[in-house]
């Protein structure tokens, strides 16, 4: 019987990946991930919930080296990961929740170009290494050193694709308007991540509006539904990535980036009467949200504070805007500069 290890095999038998076969994080490979950044490897970093297992700079860098990243998107790692344990994020009840959320990291600014970040056409999906890499990297060590793996910490019922690798930027080249960050008041040459946890993109299909208000109707169509959690609790993030060309529509119309974002708020939700017909309406739920469940006219938005609404321009050319349901258990939208 050979005595030889196989190193893939090793790491998916101790269920310390994903499922897929990761890099053997060798002491070499670790140094070199090192150089990516200027802070001290023992520097802590922050204790992950619920096991709370403590990542330092080194052990960011094992999960990074893990996950097949470059050295030089070390630092957008380690921004994303301190980041996730702000407390308005609540990543430890989302590391157990029975839902599918997962943080997405929107990464804005010239560190983002830099590296690759991709923000076109496939940005939610598999050929890109940096949005793939730098994604994978954080889930590893939500399992590792959180302790959030199915079953264990975790009680998700279907988990999510987003749950293998959440990160993107936008695409600027072809966007009309000011990136996330800036709208935000940052500067276009700041470094900044935001992070919202969100259920997997839903796709709304338009390419017969060619006038923004007809347009905004639809998208805003697709963020209301009686069987997500954003219509029915107090705060609630949602991201809407915006494709290229449906943003050209507005902004041919002379719709700015933040008229758009005005106009989905005020069109987005259901009257009581509507949502009285399915999904997860309870009288206390609707006491929450100052809706008296009488009244079956009152229109309920799916947007209660306009800050919960992540607008970016992202994907390719094509009549699609993708909307991703935000996770309403408590968890709220972070973001801030990261040292690149």
């Amino acid at each position: 019987m050979s005595s030889v290890v196989d190193e893939f095999e090793f790491f998916l038998e101790k269920e310390w990946s994903d499922g897929l076969p990761v890099v053997t994080p060798t002491q070499a490979r670790v140094e070199r991930m090192l150089e990516g950044t200027r802070l001290n490897a023992n520097e802590i970093i922050g204790a992950i919930p619920p096991v709370m297992g403590e990542a330092t700079v080194r052990t960011v860098a094992i999960h990074a080296v893990m996950a097949g990243c470059k050295p030089e998107y070390l630092p957008v790692v380690l921004g994303g990961m301190r980041l996730m344990l702000s407390p308005e994020l609540n990543l430890n009840a989302v590391q157990g929740t029975m839902g599918s959320a997962a943080p997405l990291m929107i990464v804005n600014g010239p560190y983002a170009a830099k590296i690759g970040l991709h923000g076109g056409n496939g940005c939610f999906g598999p050929g890109f290494r940096a949005n793939a890499t730098i994604g994978r990297a954080i889930r590893l060590m939500l399992l590792n050193l959180g302790g959030g793996i199915p079953g264990v910490g975790s009680s998700t019922v279907f988990s999510s694709p987003l749950r293998y690798t959440a990160c993107l930027t936008e695409n600027l080249e072809q966007s009309p308007w000011q990136s996330l960050a800036v709208s935000r008041g940052y500067s276009p040459d700041d470094n900044v991540i935001t992070c919202a946890m969100v259920d997997p993109p839903r796709y709304c299909f338009d390419d017969l509006s060619q006038e923004s208000e007809r347009l905004l109707t639809g998208i805003a169509d697709s963020m209301t539904a009686m069987g997500s959690l954003n219509i029915h609790v107090p705060r609630c993030a949602m991201v809407v990535a915006m494709c290229p060309q449906h943003a050209a529509i507005c902004a041919r119309a002379g719709v700015s980036r933040t008229d758009a974002h005005r106009r989905l708020c005020e069109l987005a939700g259901r009257k009581v009467r509507d949502l009285k017909r399915g999904g997860a309406w309870r009288p206390e739920r609707a006491e929450k949200i100052h809706v008296d469940p009488a009244d079956e006219e009152h229109f309920v938005p799916t947007i209660k504070d306009p800050e919960d609404l992540h607008l970016i321009v992202a994907g390719g050319w094509g009549p699609f805007t993708a909307v991703c349901h935000g996770w309403g258990g408590g968890s709220l939208a972070v973001h801030g500069r990261y040292e690149a």
